[in-house]
């Protein structure tokens, strides 16, 4: 199964970690100095959830992020999977 959240639609993306040395200039060195860009993932903070819907006396197992969690929280289980098209 793909790294997606199936309400919020949230994938990996790309980015860099940029990679510092040298003594900092408060401790005495002549500063930090940038000595590498490596290309890194950031992944979506996924999680697979059973969400029980009263409107249709079931459960649905769904995989969310926090984020997605949050607006079932605010929104509504029903609601928020019928926006999304899993109902």
């Amino acid at each position: 199964m793909s790294r997606r959240c199936q309400v919020t639609g949230a994938v990996p993306s790309l980015g860099r970690k940029i990679i510092r040395s040298g003594k900092s200039k408060k401790s005495g060195g002549i500063g930090t100095h940038v000595t590498a860009n490596t290309a890194r993932r950031f992944r979506p903070n996924l999680r697979t959830k059973r969400i029980y819907v009263t409107e249709l006396g079931r459960h649905i197992t769904v995989k969310l992020t926090a984020r997605a969690m949050k607006t079932i929280d605010k929104n509504g289980a029903y609601s928020t999977l019928k926006r999304a098209g899993l109902v």
